[in-house]
């Protein structure tokens, strides 16, 4: 568990637009601005709103940072829906 996960959500926010594609080799950039973010004592939002790609590696970052790391803003449905569908497949 990293410093972050600790980050209270009433914080001061920033928003962090994601568009286009969100594949595996994003990530590493991705990951500095919302490690960026949290050192500047500032709650990470991804605007989603024009995502319009999605591998199962970016997938796995939102699943995991969601709510955690960061928050997600205008979600697009197709992930909002793959993402639901990961939880529940876990849960089971």
């Amino acid at each position: 568990m990293n410093s972050r996960s600790t980050f209270p959500k009433s914080a001061s926010r920033v928003t962090i637009r994601v568009s286009g594609q969100l594949f595996q080799g994003h990530l590493p950039y991705l990951e500095q601005l919302v490690q960026s973010a949290a050192e500047c004592r500032l709650w990470p939002q991804l605007d989603l709103l024009n995502l319009e790609e999605l591998d199962p590696a970016g997938l796995s970052y939102l699943l995991a940072g969601e709510d955690r790391d960061f928050g997600i803003l205008s979600c697009p449905k197709f992930v909002r829906e793959w993402m639901d569908g990961e939880r529940g497949r876990a849960a089971a």
